[in-house]
């Protein structure tokens, strides 16, 4: 039987940075003049940070130059940084953990493919890198997701086949990026929102182990 392997995004599902990087946006708008709620903020999830800027932007009607331009990105992130400096293991989203070490002890393969940057960072501060066979983030694709780049580099990365994997996403373009390499999705979060997944789970809590054995064929 082919092993089963598994890609996890980052943000909203193992961790919530989400509200880090709404402060570091919020930040950065209001230095612009541009109003930028939690609401806005939804657009930004599973989106590179290239694309937030352009859309931060277009929101403002403002032009950047590319000096301009690449100074924000530069700014938002280290303010970001700085936000993600102080977490630690209280940040890892409730039952991640017990799904991790699962797969772990039963040897399954276990990837990260997130549109971060600052994925090892933030999974060395919550103490679950260790945990992960392979990382492929924004520091590694060129195309964002509902691309789904991230996953199949992921794939082979893991040497699994694509149609055999399983990834946990939270955002509309990860599902989809998900779908698009073939995977089995499954959608952390509101199963409305989330309708294009295979399979919806509020939160891990929801995921018990015998899911995750059926999920897996074991």
């Amino acid at each position: 039987m082919n092993k089963t392997g598994f890609i996890f995004d980052l943000d909203g599902v193992i961790v919530d940075t989400a509200k880090y990087h709404f402060m570091a946006w919020k930040k950065l708008a209001n230095q612009l003049g541009i109003a930028f709620s939690e609401t806005d903020n939804e657009r930004f999830k599973g989106v590179s940070r290239k694309r937030c800027l352009e859309i931060l932007l277009e929101m403002g009607n403002i032009k950047a130059t590319q000096e301009e331009f690449d100074c924000w990105m530069i700014e938002k992130n280290e303010d970001y940084l700085n936000y993600i400096g102080t977490m630690n293991e209280n940040e890892i989203l409730p039952g991640v953990t017990v799904i991790l070490v699962f797969l772990k002890e039963h040897n399954f393969p276990i990837a990260l493919g997130s549109a971060s940057k600052n994925a090892q960072t933030i999974l060395e501060k919550v103490k679950l890198l260790s945990y992960f066979d392979l990382i492929v983030d924004g520091n590694n694709v060129s195309k964002a997701k509902p691309d789904p780049e991230v996953f199949l580099m992921a794939a082979k990365g893991l040497d699994v086949a694509p149609e055999n994997c399983v990834v946990f996403e939270d955002a509309i373009a990860g599902i989809e990026a998900a779908n698009n390499a073939g995977m089995m999705s499954v959608g952390i979060g509101d199963a409305n929102i989330l309708s294009s997944a295979h399979r919806n789970f509020k939160n891990f809590t929801e995921i018990d182990l015998e899911v995750i054995k059926e999920i897996a064929s074991i």
